[in-house]
């Protein structure tokens, strides 16, 4: 069988797949939301760390930078 010539196409490529939509905790509202994004990850030496999260609409409201897209 002959092997096809042609190169993937971008919708045959794993990068054009969108991530999925975190859902979880917002801290700043305290409810559950989608689209959560880790703001702060608080790391303790003796014990369990905390992380907190928040939702689209509170990281524009509070102008919160996640952790991600900090430099």
């Amino acid at each position: 069988m002959a092997e096809p010539s042609q190169a993937p196409t971008a919708q045959d490529t794993p990068e054009t797949t969108a991530p999925p939509e975190r859902y979880g905790y917002c801290h700043w509202h305290q409810a559950s939301a989608r689209g959560i994004r880790l703001i702060d990850a608080i790391e303790q030496g003796s014990g369990p760390g905390i992380t907190y999260y928040a939702c689209p609409p509170c990281i524009n409201l509070h102008r919160l930078v996640p952790l991600a897209d900090r430099p």
